[in-house]
């Protein structure tokens, strides 16, 4: 599966699920359990809130690649968060899909230690010129996060997901 053709789903405003790797610990989404999706829609947080059922105010979070974090974010001299642990002001108009209400974004910065991710970014980049995807947790509201394929294929099946993506083993499922 061509990293282009997930990148043409997400300009679509398809809602992409990404399952690879090893599930990451702790109450984040890195990009082996996440949900994707376009962060230049203005109403991207409202689209994956009906998705995840989630309250209209809790923020989402901003994957960025490494290299390109200062252009969106106000880093305050970090060279990186790979965990979204920090919030960072936006200084970004190309991307308010991921903007909270008070201009801020927790996010985190992606290099090739996620090669599949990292790539994916980079291709959305090369066709939008922009290197921001909203990343949230592969889940829906009072369900734990996915772990297993069965968990995935389960949760996309009973979902408003559109594509659920396995990048090693070069597969994509959609609705």
């Amino acid at each position: 599966m061509k990293k282009s053709e997930v990148v043409k789903h997400l300009i679509d405003g398809k809602i992409v699920a990404i399952f690879q790797g090893k599930s990451e610990w702790g109450p984040r989404a890195l990009g082996n359990r996440s949900i994707l999706f376009d962060p230049r829609n203005p109403n991207a947080k409202d689209i994956i809130n009906k998705v995840k059922k989630r309250e209209w105010y809790r923020p989402f979070a901003a994957s960025v690649l490494k290299e390109y974090a200062g252009y969106y974010f106000d880093m305050m001299s970090m060279s990186e968060c790979p965990y979204m642990t920090n919030s960072y002001n936006v200084i970004s108009d190309r991307i308010p899909g991921v903007v909270h209400v008070d201009n801020s974004c927790r996010v985190q910065t992606v290099d090739n230690d996620t090669p599949h991710f990292y790539n994916l970014l980079k291709e959305f980049k090369k066709i939008t010129n922009t290197s921001v995807l909203l990343n949230t947790s592969f889940n829906i509201a009072g369900e734990p996060l996915v772990e297993t394929i069965e968990d995935a294929i389960r949760t996309f099946r009973k979902s408003e997901i559109d594509i659920l993506w396995f990048p090693e083993i070069n597969k994509m499922l959609h609705k």
